[in-house]
Protein backbone atom coordinates (compact mmCIF):
# COMPACT_ATOMS: atom_id res chain seq x y z
CA UNK A 1 0.00 0.00 0.00
CA UNK A 2 2.72 2.47 0.97
CA UNK A 3 4.49 2.23 -2.09
CA UNK A 4 1.14 2.98 -4.25
CA UNK A 5 0.51 6.01 -2.36
CA UNK A 6 4.06 7.22 -2.36
CA UNK A 7 3.78 6.62 -6.65
CA UNK A 8 0.49 8.79 -6.16
CA UNK A 9 1.93 11.40 -4.69
CA UNK A 10 4.81 11.69 -6.55
CA UNK A 11 2.05 11.26 -9.69
CA UNK A 12 0.53 14.35 -8.08
CA UNK A 13 3.47 16.19 -7.01
CA UNK A 14 4.41 16.04 -10.87
CA UNK A 15 1.68 16.88 -12.29
CA UNK A 16 1.11 19.84 -9.65
CA UNK A 17 5.22 20.76 -11.19
CA UNK A 18 4.23 20.37 -14.41
CA UNK A 19 0.88 22.68 -14.03
CA UNK A 20 3.29 25.45 -12.56
CA UNK A 21 5.78 24.98 -15.46
CA UNK A 22 3.00 25.40 -17.99
CA UNK A 23 1.55 28.39 -16.30
CA UNK A 24 4.98 30.23 -16.46
CA UNK A 25 5.69 29.24 -19.94
CA UNK A 26 2.32 30.15 -21.22
CA UNK A 27 2.83 33.67 -19.24
CA UNK A 28 5.76 34.46 -20.58
CA UNK A 29 4.42 33.44 -24.50
CA UNK A 30 1.27 36.35 -23.55
CA UNK A 31 3.77 38.56 -22.55
CA UNK A 32 5.38 38.52 -25.74
CA UNK A 33 2.01 38.96 -27.85
CA UNK A 34 1.07 41.30 -25.89
CA UNK A 35 4.24 43.38 -26.77
CA UNK A 36 3.77 42.30 -30.41
CA UNK A 37 0.25 43.87 -30.42
CA UNK A 38 1.18 46.78 -28.23
CA UNK A 39 4.18 47.08 -31.19
CA UNK A 40 1.56 46.51 -33.91
CA UNK A 41 -0.90 49.47 -31.83
CA UNK A 42 1.70 51.84 -31.96
CA UNK A 43 2.79 51.49 -35.74
CA UNK A 44 -0.85 51.24 -36.47
CA UNK A 45 -1.50 54.69 -34.76
CA UNK A 46 1.52 56.04 -36.32
CA UNK A 47 0.53 55.65 -40.02
CA UNK A 48 -3.03 56.53 -39.05
CA UNK A 49 -1.17 59.77 -37.87
CA UNK A 50 0.29 60.28 -40.88
CA UNK A 51 -2.63 59.34 -43.41
CA UNK A 52 -4.57 61.99 -41.36
CA UNK A 53 -1.63 64.70 -41.36
CA UNK A 54 -1.80 64.16 -45.33
CA UNK A 55 -5.43 64.03 -45.94
CA UNK A 56 -5.42 67.30 -43.85
CA UNK A 57 -3.00 68.47 -45.83
CA UNK A 58 -5.24 67.38 -49.17
CA UNK A 59 -8.59 69.10 -47.95
CA UNK A 60 -6.35 72.49 -46.68
CA UNK A 61 -5.42 72.46 -50.68
CA UNK A 62 -8.58 71.76 -52.16
CA UNK A 63 -10.21 74.32 -49.85
CA UNK A 64 -7.93 76.96 -50.64
CA UNK A 65 -8.19 76.08 -54.09
CA UNK A 66 -12.07 76.61 -53.95
CA UNK A 67 -11.96 79.78 -52.31
CA UNK A 68 -9.03 81.32 -55.09
CA UNK A 69 -12.02 79.87 -57.36
CA UNK A 70 -15.14 81.25 -55.51
CA UNK A 71 -12.90 84.68 -55.49
CA UNK A 72 -12.60 84.91 -58.70
CA UNK A 73 -15.87 84.39 -59.57
CA UNK A 74 -17.30 86.82 -57.79
CA UNK A 75 -14.94 89.04 -59.20
CA UNK A 76 -15.79 88.25 -61.78
CA UNK A 77 -20.03 88.35 -61.26
CA UNK A 78 -19.22 92.07 -59.60
CA UNK A 79 -16.90 93.49 -62.33
CA UNK A 80 -20.07 92.82 -64.85
CA UNK A 81 -22.69 94.30 -62.71
CA UNK A 82 -20.16 97.09 -62.69
CA UNK A 83 -20.07 97.03 -66.20
CA UNK A 84 -23.68 96.54 -66.41
CA UNK A 85 -24.30 99.56 -63.82
CA UNK A 86 -22.58 101.95 -66.29
CA UNK A 87 -23.98 101.02 -69.26
CA UNK A 88 -27.36 101.99 -67.24
CA UNK A 89 -26.08 104.59 -66.32
CA UNK A 90 -24.75 105.74 -70.44
CA UNK A 91 -28.20 105.29 -71.39
CA UNK A 92 -30.01 106.89 -68.57
CA UNK A 93 -27.69 110.02 -69.62
CA UNK A 94 -28.50 109.46 -73.57
CA UNK A 95 -32.13 109.23 -72.95
CA UNK A 96 -32.38 112.34 -70.65
CA UNK A 97 -30.17 114.52 -73.14
CA UNK A 98 -32.89 112.69 -76.26
CA UNK A 99 -35.76 114.05 -73.69
CA UNK A 100 -33.87 117.43 -73.35
CA UNK A 101 -33.54 117.61 -77.50
CA UNK A 102 -36.77 116.99 -78.28
CA UNK A 103 -38.05 119.26 -75.19
CA UNK A 104 -36.32 121.84 -77.01
CA UNK A 105 -37.43 121.08 -80.52
CA UNK A 106 -41.02 121.01 -79.06
CA UNK A 107 -40.49 124.59 -77.78
CA UNK A 108 -39.28 125.13 -81.37
CA UNK A 109 -42.27 123.72 -83.31
CA UNK A 110 -44.56 125.51 -80.75
CA UNK A 111 -43.41 128.93 -81.44
CA UNK A 112 -43.54 127.67 -85.09
CA UNK A 113 -46.79 126.30 -84.77
CA UNK A 114 -48.09 129.79 -83.83
CA UNK A 115 -46.63 131.30 -86.96
CA UNK A 116 -47.93 128.68 -88.92
CA UNK A 117 -51.33 129.06 -87.56
CA UNK A 118 -51.31 132.77 -88.33
CA UNK A 119 -50.55 132.12 -92.00
CA UNK A 120 -53.02 129.56 -92.30
CA UNK A 121 -55.75 132.16 -90.80
CA UNK A 122 -54.79 134.47 -93.09
CA UNK A 123 -54.72 131.99 -96.29
CA UNK A 124 -58.20 130.64 -95.18
CA UNK A 125 -60.05 134.17 -95.39
CA UNK A 126 -58.25 134.41 -98.54
CA UNK A 127 -59.57 130.99 -99.72
CA UNK A 128 -62.58 132.00 -98.63
CA UNK A 129 -63.12 135.16 -100.10
CA UNK A 130 -61.72 133.69 -103.49
CA UNK A 131 -64.26 131.11 -103.04
CA UNK A 132 -67.46 133.21 -103.26
CA UNK A 133 -66.11 134.99 -106.29
CA UNK A 134 -65.95 131.67 -108.38
CA UNK A 135 -69.00 130.49 -106.99
CA UNK A 136 -70.51 133.72 -108.73
CA UNK A 137 -68.22 133.02 -111.65
CA UNK A 138 -69.13 129.74 -112.38
CA UNK A 139 -73.16 130.67 -111.67
CA UNK A 140 -72.15 133.16 -114.62
CA UNK A 141 -70.64 130.92 -116.39
CA UNK A 142 -73.60 127.93 -115.90
CA UNK A 143 -75.83 130.74 -117.25
CA UNK A 144 -74.18 131.54 -120.59
CA UNK A 145 -73.71 127.82 -121.31
CA UNK A 146 -77.15 126.85 -120.49
CA UNK A 147 -78.20 130.03 -122.94
CA UNK A 148 -75.48 128.79 -125.65
CA UNK A 149 -76.72 125.01 -125.31
CA UNK A 150 -80.36 125.87 -124.90
CA UNK A 151 -80.34 123.10 -122.19
CA UNK A 152 -80.95 123.52 -118.34
CA UNK A 153 -78.04 121.99 -115.94
CA UNK A 154 -80.38 119.60 -114.69
CA UNK A 155 -81.19 118.43 -118.72
CA UNK A 156 -77.62 118.52 -118.95
CA UNK A 157 -76.50 116.31 -116.05
CA UNK A 158 -79.53 113.58 -117.13
CA UNK A 159 -78.51 113.29 -120.40
CA UNK A 160 -74.31 112.88 -118.85
CA UNK A 161 -75.92 110.65 -116.30
CA UNK A 162 -77.50 108.63 -118.97
CA UNK A 163 -74.47 108.38 -121.63
CA UNK A 164 -71.96 107.69 -118.32
CA UNK A 165 -74.56 104.72 -117.67
CA UNK A 166 -74.70 103.37 -120.73
CA UNK A 167 -70.73 103.27 -120.94
CA UNK A 168 -70.67 101.58 -117.60
CA UNK A 169 -73.03 99.17 -118.38
CA UNK A 170 -71.17 98.10 -121.61
CA UNK A 171 -67.98 98.45 -119.55
CA UNK A 172 -69.82 96.52 -116.62
CA UNK A 173 -70.60 93.57 -119.09
CA UNK A 174 -67.11 93.56 -120.85
CA UNK A 175 -66.05 93.19 -116.92
CA UNK A 176 -68.53 90.04 -116.11
CA UNK A 177 -67.22 88.19 -119.38
CA UNK A 178 -63.73 88.59 -118.02
CA UNK A 179 -65.24 87.44 -114.42
CA UNK A 180 -67.00 84.50 -115.95
CA UNK A 181 -64.34 83.59 -118.05
CA UNK A 182 -61.69 83.51 -115.51
CA UNK A 183 -64.22 82.03 -113.03
CA UNK A 184 -64.84 79.36 -115.83
CA UNK A 185 -61.12 78.76 -116.70
CA UNK A 186 -60.25 78.10 -112.91
CA UNK A 187 -63.31 76.12 -111.38
CA UNK A 188 -63.23 73.98 -114.72
CA UNK A 189 -59.45 73.72 -114.08
CA UNK A 190 -59.99 70.43 -111.55
CA UNK A 191 -63.23 69.43 -113.17
CA UNK A 192 -61.40 69.03 -116.45
CA UNK A 193 -58.32 67.17 -115.32
CA UNK A 194 -60.91 64.50 -113.45
CA UNK A 195 -62.93 64.60 -116.18
CA UNK A 196 -60.03 64.02 -118.56
CA UNK A 197 -58.35 61.10 -116.07
CA UNK A 198 -61.97 59.19 -115.99
CA UNK A 199 -62.00 59.24 -119.82
CA UNK A 200 -58.36 58.15 -120.16
CA UNK A 201 -59.06 55.71 -117.72
CA UNK A 202 -62.16 53.94 -119.62
CA UNK A 203 -61.94 51.87 -122.89
CA UNK A 204 -64.69 52.90 -124.88
CA UNK A 205 -66.33 50.82 -128.07
CA UNK A 206 -66.83 52.89 -130.98
CA UNK A 207 -68.96 50.46 -133.06
CA UNK A 208 -72.55 51.01 -133.94
CA UNK A 209 -75.21 49.37 -134.46
CA UNK A 210 -77.45 49.67 -137.32
CA UNK A 211 -80.76 48.51 -138.06
CA UNK A 212 -80.53 45.72 -139.94
CA UNK A 213 -78.80 42.16 -139.94
CA UNK A 214 -77.19 40.08 -142.61
CA UNK A 215 -78.50 36.57 -142.16
CA UNK A 216 -75.40 34.44 -143.89
CA UNK A 217 -76.62 31.46 -146.26
CA UNK A 218 -74.37 28.62 -147.24
CA UNK A 219 -76.12 28.58 -150.69
CA UNK A 220 -78.81 30.64 -152.62
CA UNK A 221 -80.94 27.27 -152.99
CA UNK A 222 -81.93 27.91 -149.01
CA UNK A 223 -84.15 30.96 -150.23
CA UNK A 224 -87.09 29.06 -152.04
CA UNK A 225 -87.29 27.31 -148.78
CA UNK A 226 -87.17 30.14 -146.65
CA UNK A 227 -89.48 32.18 -148.87
CA UNK A 228 -91.90 28.84 -149.23
CA UNK A 229 -94.75 28.04 -151.40
CA UNK A 230 -96.29 31.32 -152.44
CA UNK A 231 -94.33 33.34 -149.95
CA UNK A 232 -96.14 31.95 -146.74
CA UNK A 233 -93.15 30.73 -145.48
CA UNK A 234 -91.36 34.18 -145.42
CA UNK A 235 -94.72 35.98 -144.30
CA UNK A 236 -94.72 33.18 -141.59
CA UNK A 237 -91.77 34.45 -140.37
CA UNK A 238 -92.26 38.10 -140.25
CA UNK A 239 -95.52 37.59 -138.54
CA UNK A 240 -94.28 35.69 -135.40
CA UNK A 241 -90.69 37.65 -135.23
CA UNK A 242 -92.36 41.40 -136.05
CA UNK A 243 -88.55 41.30 -138.41
CA UNK A 244 -89.16 42.30 -142.44
CA UNK A 245 -86.76 39.91 -144.05
CA UNK A 246 -85.82 41.29 -147.63
CA UNK A 247 -84.46 38.72 -149.74
CA UNK A 248 -83.17 39.98 -153.36
CA UNK A 249 -80.36 39.55 -155.67
CA UNK A 250 -77.51 39.84 -152.66
CA UNK A 251 -75.37 35.81 -153.10
CA UNK A 252 -76.02 33.93 -150.06
CA UNK A 253 -77.66 36.65 -147.62
CA UNK A 254 -80.96 37.70 -146.78
CA UNK A 255 -81.42 40.85 -144.91
CA UNK A 256 -83.62 41.20 -141.75
CA UNK A 257 -84.58 44.71 -141.44
CA UNK A 258 -86.12 46.21 -137.83
CA UNK A 259 -85.41 48.38 -135.36
CA UNK A 260 -85.27 46.39 -132.85
CA UNK A 261 -82.25 44.66 -132.02
CA UNK A 262 -83.98 42.40 -130.01
CA UNK A 263 -86.56 41.18 -132.35
CA UNK A 264 -83.58 41.08 -135.05
CA UNK A 265 -81.80 38.47 -132.84
CA UNK A 266 -84.87 36.43 -132.06
CA UNK A 267 -85.44 36.44 -136.26
CA UNK A 268 -81.37 35.46 -136.42
CA UNK A 269 -81.46 32.22 -134.08
CA UNK A 270 -84.91 31.21 -135.70
CA UNK A 271 -83.53 30.99 -139.46
CA UNK A 272 -80.22 29.41 -138.39
CA UNK A 273 -82.18 26.61 -136.70
CA UNK A 274 -84.87 26.32 -139.25
CA UNK A 275 -81.97 26.15 -141.80
CA UNK A 276 -80.04 23.72 -139.98
CA UNK A 277 -83.21 21.84 -139.27
CA UNK A 278 -84.40 21.80 -142.51
CA UNK A 279 -88.15 21.66 -141.51
CA UNK A 280 -89.24 25.02 -142.58
CA UNK A 281 -93.01 25.83 -142.59
CA UNK A 282 -95.86 27.78 -140.91
CA UNK A 283 -96.28 25.47 -137.98
CA UNK A 284 -92.42 24.77 -137.23
CA UNK A 285 -91.73 28.59 -137.74
CA UNK A 286 -94.12 29.37 -134.83
CA UNK A 287 -92.77 26.88 -132.67
CA UNK A 288 -89.45 27.78 -133.19
CA UNK A 289 -89.99 31.29 -132.85
CA UNK A 290 -91.58 30.64 -129.24
CA UNK A 291 -89.06 28.31 -128.21
CA UNK A 292 -86.36 31.00 -129.33
CA UNK A 293 -88.13 33.57 -127.55
CA UNK A 294 -88.09 31.63 -124.35
CA UNK A 295 -84.08 30.95 -124.97
CA UNK A 296 -83.15 34.21 -125.46
CA UNK A 297 -85.07 35.48 -122.09
CA UNK A 298 -82.88 33.01 -120.27
CA UNK A 299 -79.72 35.02 -122.46
CA UNK A 300 -81.50 37.99 -121.23
CA UNK A 301 -81.17 37.03 -117.62
CA UNK A 302 -77.64 35.46 -118.46
CA UNK A 303 -75.96 38.55 -119.60
CA UNK A 304 -77.52 40.56 -117.22
CA UNK A 305 -75.91 38.46 -113.88
CA UNK A 306 -72.38 38.35 -116.15
CA UNK A 307 -72.49 42.05 -116.07
CA UNK A 308 -73.93 42.79 -112.77
CA UNK A 309 -71.22 40.14 -111.66
CA UNK A 310 -68.17 41.71 -113.96
CA UNK A 311 -69.06 45.35 -112.45
CA UNK A 312 -69.10 43.94 -108.99
CA UNK A 313 -72.47 45.02 -108.16
CA UNK A 314 -74.40 42.94 -106.05
CA UNK A 315 -78.08 42.60 -104.58
CA UNK A 316 -80.06 43.69 -107.96
CA UNK A 317 -83.74 42.73 -108.04
CA UNK A 318 -84.44 40.45 -110.25
CA UNK A 319 -86.37 42.25 -112.32
CA UNK A 320 -83.24 44.95 -112.68
CA UNK A 321 -81.24 42.21 -113.50
CA UNK A 322 -83.61 41.21 -116.40
CA UNK A 323 -84.03 44.70 -117.68
CA UNK A 324 -80.14 45.17 -117.33
CA UNK A 325 -80.13 42.50 -119.90
CA UNK A 326 -82.69 43.50 -122.52
CA UNK A 327 -80.00 46.93 -122.70
CA UNK A 328 -78.01 44.54 -124.93
CA UNK A 329 -80.71 44.40 -127.77
CA UNK A 330 -81.32 48.19 -127.58
CA UNK A 331 -79.66 50.93 -128.56
CA UNK A 332 -79.78 54.80 -128.58
CA UNK A 333 -78.67 56.96 -131.44
CA UNK A 334 -77.13 53.85 -132.79
CA UNK A 335 -75.09 53.54 -129.46
CA UNK A 336 -75.94 49.83 -127.86
CA UNK A 337 -77.41 50.73 -124.63
CA UNK A 338 -75.59 48.39 -122.44
CA UNK A 339 -72.69 49.14 -123.60
CA UNK A 340 -73.67 52.60 -123.23
CA UNK A 341 -74.45 52.02 -119.38
CA UNK A 342 -71.61 49.89 -118.71
CA UNK A 343 -69.09 52.88 -120.12
CA UNK A 344 -71.50 55.45 -117.71
CA UNK A 345 -70.82 52.98 -114.92
CA UNK A 346 -67.32 52.45 -114.92
CA UNK A 347 -66.74 56.35 -115.71
CA UNK A 348 -69.02 57.15 -112.54
CA UNK A 349 -66.94 54.52 -110.11
CA UNK A 350 -63.91 56.57 -111.69
CA UNK A 351 -65.22 60.05 -110.96
CA UNK A 352 -66.63 59.57 -107.29
CA UNK A 353 -63.29 57.85 -106.66
CA UNK A 354 -61.62 61.07 -107.63
CA UNK A 355 -63.99 63.03 -105.54
CA UNK A 356 -63.92 61.03 -102.68
CA UNK A 357 -67.14 59.40 -102.84
CA UNK A 358 -68.71 56.14 -102.63
CA UNK A 359 -67.35 54.22 -105.72
CA UNK A 360 -69.90 51.25 -105.56
CA UNK A 361 -72.93 53.45 -105.19
CA UNK A 362 -71.93 55.53 -108.42
CA UNK A 363 -71.46 52.83 -110.39
CA UNK A 364 -74.62 51.07 -109.25
CA UNK A 365 -76.84 54.08 -110.19
CA UNK A 366 -74.46 54.70 -113.81
CA UNK A 367 -75.60 50.99 -114.86
CA UNK A 368 -79.76 51.53 -113.91
CA UNK A 369 -79.51 55.29 -115.11
CA UNK A 370 -81.39 54.06 -118.66
CA UNK A 371 -83.18 51.12 -117.18
CA UNK A 372 -86.44 53.39 -118.63
CA UNK A 373 -85.37 52.69 -121.87
CA UNK A 374 -87.06 48.91 -121.65
CA UNK A 375 -89.91 48.94 -120.45
CA UNK A 376 -92.42 46.16 -120.37
CA UNK A 377 -94.89 48.10 -120.92
CA UNK A 378 -95.37 51.54 -123.10
CA UNK A 379 -95.89 54.55 -120.91
CA UNK A 380 -96.02 58.30 -121.48
CA UNK A 381 -93.56 58.54 -118.64
CA UNK A 382 -89.83 59.71 -119.94
CA UNK A 383 -87.13 57.29 -119.65
CA UNK A 384 -85.58 59.02 -116.33
CA UNK A 385 -88.70 59.20 -114.56
CA UNK A 386 -89.92 55.55 -115.32
CA UNK A 387 -86.23 54.62 -114.38
CA UNK A 388 -86.29 56.08 -111.17
CA UNK A 389 -90.35 54.92 -110.76
CA UNK A 390 -88.88 51.19 -111.18
CA UNK A 391 -85.85 51.36 -109.58
CA UNK A 392 -87.68 52.87 -106.11
CA UNK A 393 -90.24 50.15 -106.91
CA UNK A 394 -87.67 47.31 -106.92
CA UNK A 395 -85.87 48.54 -103.82
CA UNK A 396 -82.71 50.67 -104.39
CA UNK A 397 -81.33 53.06 -102.56
CA UNK A 398 -82.47 56.87 -102.00
CA UNK A 399 -79.51 58.68 -104.15
CA UNK A 400 -79.44 55.55 -106.96
CA UNK A 401 -83.36 56.46 -107.21
CA UNK A 402 -82.95 60.20 -107.53
CA UNK A 403 -79.31 60.16 -109.98
CA UNK A 404 -81.67 58.23 -112.64
CA UNK A 405 -84.65 60.51 -112.13
CA UNK A 406 -82.40 63.47 -111.84
CA UNK A 407 -80.06 62.89 -114.69
CA UNK A 408 -81.93 64.85 -117.59
CA UNK A 409 -83.07 67.32 -115.55
CA UNK A 410 -86.67 66.10 -114.85
CA UNK A 411 -86.07 65.53 -111.28
CA UNK A 412 -84.20 67.80 -108.57
CA UNK A 413 -81.11 66.68 -107.50
CA UNK A 414 -81.16 65.85 -104.15
CA UNK A 415 -77.69 63.63 -103.66
CA UNK A 416 -74.08 63.97 -104.49
CA UNK A 417 -73.69 61.42 -107.09
CA UNK A 418 -76.57 62.87 -108.79
CA UNK A 419 -74.72 65.35 -111.08
CA UNK A 420 -71.90 62.61 -111.62
CA UNK A 421 -74.27 60.72 -113.50
CA UNK A 422 -75.46 63.30 -115.78
CA UNK A 423 -71.70 64.29 -116.24
CA UNK A 424 -70.63 60.95 -116.94
CA UNK A 425 -73.97 60.35 -119.18
CA UNK A 426 -72.75 63.24 -121.26
CA UNK A 427 -69.47 61.84 -121.21
CA UNK A 428 -70.34 58.69 -122.90
CA UNK A 429 -72.94 60.10 -125.36
CA UNK A 430 -70.94 62.76 -126.85
CA UNK A 431 -67.70 61.66 -127.09
CA UNK A 432 -66.82 61.06 -130.82
CA UNK A 433 -67.95 57.79 -132.88
CA UNK A 434 -70.22 56.98 -129.52
CA UNK A 435 -73.90 58.38 -131.54
CA UNK A 436 -75.50 58.78 -134.94
CA UNK A 437 -76.85 61.83 -135.36
CA UNK A 438 -79.97 62.38 -137.46
CA UNK A 439 -79.49 64.40 -140.54
CA UNK A 440 -82.85 66.46 -140.31
CA UNK A 441 -81.82 67.21 -136.46
CA UNK A 442 -78.27 67.95 -137.12
CA UNK A 443 -79.72 70.40 -140.15
CA UNK A 444 -82.28 71.59 -137.82
CA UNK A 445 -79.63 72.52 -134.87
CA UNK A 446 -77.50 74.71 -137.39
CA UNK A 447 -80.81 76.32 -138.80
CA UNK A 448 -81.31 77.51 -134.82
CA UNK A 449 -78.00 78.45 -134.06
CA UNK A 450 -77.89 81.08 -137.18
CA UNK A 451 -81.54 81.92 -136.78
CA UNK A 452 -80.59 82.70 -132.98
CA UNK A 453 -77.86 85.33 -133.72
CA UNK A 454 -80.00 86.62 -136.63
CA UNK A 455 -82.77 87.99 -134.37
CA UNK A 456 -80.51 90.85 -132.97
CA UNK A 457 -80.52 94.50 -134.29
CA UNK A 458 -77.18 95.59 -136.33
CA UNK A 459 -76.77 91.19 -137.15
CA UNK A 460 -76.42 91.04 -141.27
CA UNK A 461 -75.32 87.66 -141.67
CA UNK A 462 -74.48 84.42 -139.51
CA UNK A 463 -72.66 81.20 -140.01
CA UNK A 464 -73.00 78.19 -138.17
CA UNK A 465 -68.94 76.65 -139.65
CA UNK A 466 -67.32 73.30 -137.90
CA UNK A 467 -70.57 71.55 -137.49
CA UNK A 468 -71.51 73.76 -135.22
CA UNK A 469 -68.68 74.36 -133.17
CA UNK A 470 -68.11 77.85 -134.03
CA UNK A 471 -70.97 80.75 -134.72
CA UNK A 472 -69.33 83.44 -136.95
CA UNK A 473 -71.82 86.76 -136.89
CA UNK A 474 -71.27 89.58 -139.57
CA UNK A 475 -72.65 92.78 -138.30
CA UNK A 476 -73.55 96.53 -140.22
CA UNK A 477 -70.76 99.12 -139.46
CA UNK A 478 -73.18 101.42 -139.59
CA UNK A 479 -74.97 100.18 -136.45
CA UNK A 480 -72.79 98.62 -133.98
CA UNK A 481 -69.63 100.09 -132.81
CA UNK A 482 -66.65 97.68 -131.30
CA UNK A 483 -67.66 97.96 -128.06
CA UNK A 484 -71.60 96.78 -128.92
CA UNK A 485 -69.28 93.74 -131.18
CA UNK A 486 -68.12 92.62 -128.02
CA UNK A 487 -71.24 92.97 -125.92
CA UNK A 488 -73.28 91.22 -128.83
CA UNK A 489 -71.00 88.25 -129.04
CA UNK A 490 -71.40 88.06 -124.95
CA UNK A 491 -75.24 87.87 -125.16
CA UNK A 492 -75.24 85.42 -128.11
CA UNK A 493 -73.07 82.90 -126.36
CA UNK A 494 -74.96 83.38 -123.18
CA UNK A 495 -78.54 82.92 -125.18
CA UNK A 496 -77.09 80.03 -126.94
CA UNK A 497 -76.07 78.53 -123.21
CA UNK A 498 -79.64 78.91 -122.16
CA UNK A 499 -82.07 78.04 -125.30
CA UNK A 500 -80.00 75.23 -127.05
CA UNK A 501 -78.62 71.91 -126.18
CA UNK A 502 -75.49 71.12 -128.09
CA UNK A 503 -72.50 68.12 -127.50
CA UNK A 504 -69.28 70.52 -126.37
CA UNK A 505 -68.72 73.90 -126.75
CA UNK A 506 -69.63 77.05 -129.77
CA UNK A 507 -67.72 79.75 -130.04
CA UNK A 508 -68.92 82.81 -130.86
CA UNK A 509 -67.42 85.01 -133.32
CA UNK A 510 -68.71 88.50 -134.20
CA UNK A 511 -67.38 90.23 -137.06
CA UNK A 512 -67.35 94.12 -137.86
CA UNK A 513 -65.97 95.78 -141.11
CA UNK A 514 -66.03 98.89 -142.30
CA UNK A 515 -65.05 99.30 -145.79
CA UNK A 516 -64.79 102.71 -147.75
CA UNK A 517 -64.49 101.95 -152.22
CA UNK A 518 -63.98 104.59 -154.45
CA UNK A 519 -63.12 104.06 -158.08
CA UNK A 520 -61.12 106.06 -159.92
CA UNK A 521 -61.84 107.06 -163.56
Amino acid sequence: MRPTIIYIIIGVAALIVGIIIGKVIFAKNTQKQVEEAQNQVQKIVADGQLQAENLKKEKLLEAKEKFVQLKSDHDKDVLQRSQKLIDSESRVKQKEQAVNQKETNLEKQLKDNDVIKENLNRQIEVVNIKRTELEKHQEEHIRRLEKVAGLSAEEAKSQLIESLKQEAHSKALLIQQEIIEDAKLKANKEARKIVIQTIQRTAAEQAIENSITVFNLESDEIKGSIIGREGRNIRAIEAATGVDLIVDDTPEAIVLSSFDPLRREIARLSLQRLVADGRIHPARIEEVVEKTKRQLDDQVMEIGERTAMELGIHGLHKELVRMVGRMRFRSSYGQNLLMHSRETANLCSIMAAELGMNPKLAKRAGLLHDIGKVPDEETELSHALLGAKLAEKYGENPAVVNAIGAHHDEMEMQFVISPIIQACDAISGARPGARREIMQQYIQRIKDLENLALAYNGVEKAYAIQAGRELRVIVEADKVSDGDSEKLSFEIAQKIQEEMTFPGQIKVTVIREKRAVNIAR
